[in-house]
């Protein structure tokens, strides 16, 4: 593209506007990259999704597996094989129509049959996924439902008698969606075949897009349901070990208000605990990250439904709150705990080594004294070995002085004892300094004792 000049700029410089973004048609493709399937009633929907043991942060690794597997499934119907990279695909496959999706931590399947068979939820409308198939699955299964699409029948009784049949009465949920679009139930249960059940009621008059949206929500629900629940067994896993440290950071503030306590033995041992915490923190992030995310979803879907009662029987979204919202609950105060505790842990540790820092800076201030004491009685020793020297110095000086002046005694007419103390006071006063007075003094008493 050129670029544009903007003749009023006060620099009379072009100016550049690249209004092409590379992103721009792939971002924007990725909200019309896989529309809501158009489905008629009577129809039976198998679903599937797979997910790799461990969380999958790093799952980018494995997206070729994923794509060899979908690309095995479509070699057994001689389907059209997807393109290269593809992460949504839907399509013809034999009889079925397939809706495939790859999302970050699961693979999703979704086929859509329109034969109804007479058998409600009967496990051989799963068998278009190969058994064979699904034992080579690089992944194991998340979630497989079994969903049946069915015209409104006259009366709501003839539901309720069907849905006593297919459903356990205890769990059941059953609601009018978007305005009388259609009428959804099921128990969130997995029957003997391995497979949740969902049955759907639509009249004439609701259109075929409407439908594959109606069902597309509620196999959603299902799935980001089942993919937050592993924080809830994380939760549980790990609530032993969350309450061992809780006491075992309460017996350590307990010990500091001791004063039989070490505090660098306990400062070793809160940090011991940090670290644990801060490593327990560390591995339960991202689940309980994916938790939260899948559960905001799942909210949103039941919420998209507009869902009201039906014969006064519960909706899913009454169900999820008195079912499910309690396991979300105890996952969201599982990862405050473990922030508070990890907090806790980490004051502790301040505190206590604030205290530390005291007793040492107390202890260096003790050290110091002692060292000032010591370099006093050290100065004083040395001042008086410095004294005594000068004195035994200077009596040795004087004396010397001493006999090289005696021959003078007689020509001067003194004494021999006159003279040493004549020669100690210039002596002392010039070689010692006026510091030096309690040394003359001593030296004067020396040298007249000698006298």
């Amino acid at each position: 593209m050129e670029a544009i000049t903007v003749q009023n700029r006060p620099e009379g410089r072009p100016y550049a506007a690249h209004y092409r973004f590379p992103l721009r048609y792939a971002l924007t493709g990725e909200s019309h990259v896989l529309p809501f399937p158009t489905v008629k009633a009577p129809q039976v929907v198998a679903f599937l999704a797979i997910k790799q043991a461990g969380d999958a942060a790093a799952r980018d690794r494995d997206r070729a597996e994923d794509m060899a597997h979908l690309t095995a499934l479509w070699k057994h119907y001689g389907a059209p094989l997807p393109d290269a990279g593809a992460t949504h695909y839907y399509g013809a496959m034999g009889r079925f129509h397939l809706m495939w999706e790859q999302h970050t931590e699961f693979v999703a399947f979704n086929a859509f049959g329109e034969d109804l068979s007479n058998r409600p939820f009967d496990p051989a409308d799963f068998d278009v996924f190969p058994a064979g198939w699904l034992e080579n699955a690089p992944r194991q299964r998340l979630t497989s439902s079994l969903l049946r699409l069915m015209p409104m029948p006259k009366g709501p009784d003839d539901i309720l008698e069907k849905l006593r049949g297919w459903f356990v009465p205890e769990s059941l949920a059953a609601a009018d969606v978007l305005e009388g679009a259609a009428v959804v139930a099921s128990d969130f249960r997995i029957d003997p075949a391995g497979h949740s059940r969902f049955a759907v009621f639509v009249p004439e008059a609701t259109g075929n897009r409407r439908i594959g949206r109606i069902i597309q929500r509620l196999l959603e629900i299902e799935t980001y349901k089942t993919m937050s629940m592993p924080g809830f067994a994380l939760t549980r896993e790990i609530a032993a070990d969350v309450g061992k440290i809780d006491h075992q950071v309460s017996d350590l503030m307990a010990q500091m208000r001791t004063q039989e306590s070490k505090p660098e033995e306990t400062l070793d041992a809160l940090l011991d605990v940090s670290v644990e915490l801060e490593n327990m923190v560390a591995q339960t992030a991202f689940r309980f990250a994916g938790t939260a995310a899948y559960k905001a979803i799942v909210d949103e879907r039941i919420a998209s439904l507009r869902e009201t009662r039906f014969r006064g029987r519960q909706g899913s979204g009454e169900f999820m709150v008195r079912r499910y919202e309690p396991a979300m609950r105890t996952v969201i105060s599982m990862e405050r705990r473990l922030e508070r505790s990890f907090a806790r842990a980490l004051r502790a540790s301040d505190l206590l080594r604030t205290r530390v820092d005291v007793e040492r800076s107390a202890q260096n201030q003790a050290i110091l004294k002692t060292m000032d004491k010591r370099a006093d009685l050290q100065l004083h020793l040395q001042k008086t070995v410095e004294g005594r020297s000068v004195v035994a110095i200077s009596y040795y000086a004087v004396s010397l002085a001493g006999y090289l002046l005696y021959p003078l005694a007689e020509m001067l007419g003194t004494s021999k004892g006159v003279l040493p103390a004549l020669v100690t006071l210039p002596f002392v006063l010039l070689r010692w300094g006026p510091t030096r007075a309690g040394t003359f003094v001593v030296f004067v008493g020396l040298s007249l004792r000698a006298k």
